[in-house]
């Protein structure tokens, strides 16, 4: 595999910039698969020390984490699998539902062996931790992960000794923390620019303030993307409970941000949501601070499932996305938010 190589002609094809820091993950990233799929039989026999079987690559937002990965992952011939950390558990609990007669030790053990039948290899992006009953079940659960060797990679915000930091019970979710470190070889992609906001993007589908003039040009442009497409209710049903999508023009709709984000939704939703749309339009973005958080929760979960699945937003908002503010126990994940929707609303992410 002469990642470095194939590496340069694939930021050549895109026109991406190259520095010597993605270079350097290239480079780790080659002797992580060389450890842990290409060792010979001696090497093996006679190896001083375990190799770590996960690659855990942390940054800032924006600065290519996902591309190198994204990368990587397509050069695999492996059996592999990318999924989105939150689809992952919530495949997780409904396993162990409907597996419900067995003990929890003998659900995680059973998941792990149908997991290992699917994939040698998984990738999580964007790796991160807000929920206590996942944070609470997952030392056990990659504990067995790493037992079964089945490789992970990750991209995260987060280095692994800061995840879910200041989360409730934090010390049961310590032992997760420390299966992490021992596991996994920890990168740090360094570079100072966000690359998503700093390349010139022209962000005509995020428009602000929330007035006459932005009205009526978000307005225009949901009627452009919906010309010749009629107008069904679309219900989505998520383990029995429903979800309407009101102005559903054949995979194009129209939400208030309060339908999406002032109820009780959580990721499932979100990605039941996404999987029945192919673009999005997103009503009354508001100023985000510490009397909303849980709205902006919701939010950023939302942008995450959307980011994943490349789906393209038009929003009105209360300010410019540059001054978009966040209450005080979410400014780092929010980061990443803003980034993406930078992508999402920009010209260079297709509608059409």
């Amino acid at each position: 595999m002469n990642l470095k190589k194939s590496f340069l002609k694939y930021c050549e094809k895109k026109k991406f910039e190259v520095n010597q820091s993605q270079l350097g993950i290239i480079e780790n990233l080659k002797d992580y698969y060389l450890q842990n799929f290409k060792q010979s039989f001696l090497s093996k026999i006679f190896k001083q020390k375990k190799n770590k079987i996960g690659f855990y690559l942390v940054g800032d937002v924006g600065v290519g984490k996902t591309m190198i990965l994204n990368f990587f992952f397509d050069e695999l011939k492996e059996k592999k699998l990318r999924l989105h950390f939150n689809e992952f558990m919530i495949n997780f609990h409904d396993f162990i539902f409907q597996n419900k007669d067995n003990d929890k030790k003998s659900g995680i053990d059973n998941f792990v062996k149908y997991l290992k039948t699917k994939a040698k290899i998984i990738y999580f992006d964007e790796f991160q931790v807000t929920n206590i009953v996942d944070a609470m079940i997952l030392g056990k659960l990659f504990k067995k992960i790493f037992e079964e060797n089945i490789k992970v990679i990750f991209s995260s915000n987060i280095n692994i000794n800061d995840l879910y930091e200041g989360g409730l019970q934090r010390n049961q979710f310590i032992p997760f923390i420390k299966i992490l470190e021992n596991n996994c070889y920890e990168n740090n992609l360094l570079i100072k620019e966000d690359y998503r906001t700093n390349k010139n993007i022209s962000l005509e589908r995020f428009l602000y303030p929330v007035n006459h003039s932005t009205n009526f040009t978000f307005n225009k442009f949901f009627r452009k993307v919906t010309k010749n497409k009629i107008k069904n209710s679309k219900i989505v049903d998520i383990k029995g409970r429903k979800f309407i999508l009101e102005n559903f023009y054949n995979g194009v709709v129209k939400f208030n941000f309060d339908e999406l984000c002032n109820r009780n939704l959580g990721s499932e939703d979100y990605i039941k949501i996404a999987d029945n749309c192919s673009f999005i339009f997103i009503d009354n973005l508001p100023i985000f601070n510490e009397d909303n958080s849980n709205q902006q929760q919701r939010f950023i979960t939302l942008i995450d499932i959307l980011y994943e699945k490349r789906i393209p937003l038009t929003i009105t908002s209360e300010v410019d996305l540059n001054l978009l503010k966040s209450s005080k126990n979410l400014v780092v994940p929010f980061k990443r938010t803003i980034s993406r929707l930078y992508e999402l609303t920009s010209i260079n992410c297709d509608y059409l």
